[in-house]
């Protein structure tokens, strides 16, 4: 017995979540950048005072499979494959992170060694791309450009 009323009323609710979590990853993504600016705030009245420096880098630390999600989202909605420096630039805008020459560096090898961990479990594959570059994909992708499928 078909129930029309009730499947609307569930992706309505649907809908409804998924914006309430766009909302709360745009604030979280806010809240991050404050803290950030007040870290730096703060360096910048504790100048004088001497600080040990962790050992690992602990700047713009991301949660717990945040990178993941983010760069199989970028893959799932290329139209081409991607380079690790796209993807790079990509998530550091989102996080309305300053692009300077270190924060990108750091980024990418983030990016270059959560690509390398999905490459060995299977999830994705690298393609080669004229120039110094390889380009990333989703295994088994196939995109369509221009009227014609890559593989």
């Amino acid at each position: 017995m078909e129930r029309p009323n009730t499947v609307a009323g569930l992706v309505a609710k649907r809908e409804q979540l998924r914006a309430d979590l766009k909302a709360a990853e745009k604030a979280i993504r806010n809240i991050r950048v404050d803290i950030d600016h007040l870290d730096a705030a703060i360096r910048l009245f504790t100048e004088d005072a001497p600080r040990r420096l962790p050992e690992h880098s602990v700047a713009h630390r991301a949660s717990r499979g945040e990178m993941q999600r983010f760069v199989l989202g970028s893959l799932k909605d290329a139209q081409s494959p991607l380079t690790s420096f796209d993807i790079t630039q990509s998530y550091v805008k989102s996080r309305g992170l300053k692009a300077n020459e270190a924060t990108l560096v750091m980024m990418r090898k983030r990016v270059g060694a959560c690509l390398n961990t999905l490459k060995h479990n299977g999830t994705v594959e690298d393609v080669p791309l004229r120039g110094q570059y390889k380009g990333w994909r989703l295994r088994g992708g196939d995109y369509v450009s221009n009227g014609k499928e890559t593989a």
